[in-house]
């Protein structure tokens, strides 16, 4: 019962250059994103074409939000002593609810210079692809041996030969498989409804289950911030709180504006 990991985390050298595997999933959740977005767009009469210009908007948000909630929630100390280093990306270091907030607010900047479909449709539509990327994104980090589970304590789990020889729970892939039901769950919802989904179900389900996902699932991981050792509650569980209240609060307007 007990899976020894060891792999490559890259997948390509070219020259100097090397492709990493979780740039790859990465890339492919927004590929996918965007052929799931296209299928919304044509359902509901809208020119998918828009979506040339849409996705810039997207990518960068979650990036620059997500890195920029790594650097200055997770590790502050390092990357304020050492800010050239926000910019290296390529290192590694991204956080979920920076890109969540990320992208919501990419999507309202570009809503306003593109008021057709508008922020509260776009914010709805993206929570479907949003979950299976997640799930890509959480594939990704196992890939590399990161965002490590605690040690089971018995006879199971899975040893990651690049970090040390004890059994952990495989957290990345537990939360990747929530990520999956629940984009089942988002997807029905909107199969269902169509048009006629409630305005903000979707997004609100979305921050709704996610998070509370991730807050559940974070007693199972080891810290992740720098400082939060022996912390009774852990920063990912902290930053999920406000998420989860602003998507229930969706999911109740949703439901009394229906």
């Amino acid at each position: 019962m007990i899976w020894h990991w060891q792999f490559d985390p890259i997948a390509l050298h070219v020259g100097p250059l090397q492709l990493h595997w979780y740039g790859v999933l990465f890339a492919l959740a927004f590929v996918l994103g965007q052929q799931l977005l296209a299928w919304c767009y044509r359902r509901e009469g809208y020119d998918s074409q828009a979506l040339d210009s849409l996705m810039p908007w997207a990518l960068i948000g979650t990036v620059l939000g997500a890195r920029l909630a790594h650097c200055l929630i997770y590790d502050p100390a390092y990357y304020l002593s050492q800010p050239l280093a926000i910019l290296r990306v390529w290192e590694g270091g991204l956080a979920s609810h920076g890109g969540a907030l990320g992208l919501m607010l990419a999507l309202w900047l570009y809503s306003r210079r593109h008021p057709q479909p508008g922020f509260a449709w776009l914010l709805d539509r993206i929570a479907l692809p949003a979950a299976l990327g997640g799930a890509l994104v959480r594939c990704a980090n196992f890939l590399n041996s990161e965002i490590l589970g605690r040690p089971t304590g018995g006879d199971w789990g899975v040893v990651f030969a690049a970090i040390d020889p004890l059994p952990r729970h495989p957290v990345q892939l537990y939360e990747a498989g929530a990520y999956l039901l629940i984009a089942a769950l988002l997807w029905t919802v909107y199969r269902r409804h169509g048009r006629a989904t409630p305005s903000g179900l979707l997004a609100g389900l979305f921050l709704l289950t996610v998070f509370a996902a991730r807050a559940l699932l974070e007693t199972l991981k080891t810290p992740q911030a720098a400082y939060e050792s022996g912390f009774a509650v852990s920063v990912g569980q902290w930053l999920s709180l406000p998420l989860m209240a602003l998507g229930l609060w969706l999911v109740w307007r949703a439901k009394r504006r229906a």
